[in-house]
């Protein structure tokens, strides 16, 4: 039991999506509140962009590290690949973000 406490801080540090309502469900009116809380909770989507930003960049500085010093390429790949998958989300959330902000 503790351990799906652990999962739920980690899962919630790095993914928001629990934050945001559904606004597609609903008559016009809460609809509308949805919408309007989802804009006010867009403010924490810089949050996320940083601690993906740091993260990756964490992980490209790791997998440089195993491919120049360690000469290890497949070791390195390991770690690229979920490097170079941290740029969509930021690209996503970043759109996202905007989408809420400035619509």
């Amino acid at each position: 039991m503790h351990r799906n406490g652990e999962y739920s801080v980690l899962h919630r540090y790095f993914l928001y999506g629990w934050l945001f309502r559904d606004a597609c469900q609903g008559n016009w009116l809460e609809r509308f509140a949805s919408l309007r809380h989802n804009r006010e909770q867009a403010r924490w989507l810089p949050t996320y962009m940083l601690r993906w930003l740091v993260t990756g960049t964490l992980l490209f500085a790791i997998a440089f590290f195993f491919e120049a010093q360690l000469s290890s390429p497949v070791l390195a790949a390991a770690v690229y690949v979920p490097a170079v998958l941290t740029l969509p989300f930021e690209l996503v959330t970043a759109l996202c973000w905007a989408w809420l902000r400035f619509r």
